[in-house]
């Protein structure tokens, strides 16, 4: 069984948990999350998997999981992006933010979420099990994308996409 860490609001550990339990009972717990943009400035996204037990079929960023009780975050960072994409790159931690949103089947995410960022022009080789499909979009026609069609993308990506793209224009 898959486990997550479970930390308080000021992401110190407390514990760990089954994911899915911790799902089912909304538990605050560690993830992370990956945005690889290329030197276009282009965003790479994936939509997920239509078997992913949350979220299935929507866009997200390039991708998103959480670490393992006994790895860090950046750790988790690189290796699922290796996983889910198959591409590797340096990363760069850009900040943390805490949400907690209901999902469909009775489910809660509830993240202390360490967001990361990356830069690479690689064509991504996906897991078909993780991602459905990818694509790499610029930030104007996404945020058209996501006002016209919010359900077409994960809750947390719709909460982070933003602060994200105030980051790349420093």
């Amino acid at each position: 069984m898959e486990k997550v860490i479970l930390v308080d609001k000021n992401d110190q550990v407390l514990g760990e948990m089954g994911k899915l339990e911790a799902h089912v009972k909304g538990e605050l717990h560690r993830a992370i999350s990956v945005f690889i943009v290329n030197t276009k400035g282009q965003w790479l996204l994936q939509q997920r998997a239509f078997n992913k037990y949350h979220s299935s079929g929507l866009w997200s960023n390039t991708c998103c999981s959480h670490p393992f009780p006994s790895e860090d975050s950046i750790e988790a960072a690189n290796r699922r992006l290796r996983e889910e994409m198959g591409m590797a790159t340096g990363l760069k931690k850009i900040f943390d933010f805490t949400y907690k949103e209901a999902l469909e089947d009775e489910l809660t995410e509830h993240e202390l979420d360490h967001v990361f960022i990356g830069q690479s022009d690689e064509t991504p080789t996906p897991d078909a099990d993780e991602v459905f499909a990818w694509k790499y979009i610029d930030f104007d026609q996404l945020d058209k994308e996501i006002i016209q069609n919010p359900d077409n993308y994960t809750v947390w990506f719709r909460k982070i996409y933003k602060r994200v793209n105030e980051y790349l224009n420093q």
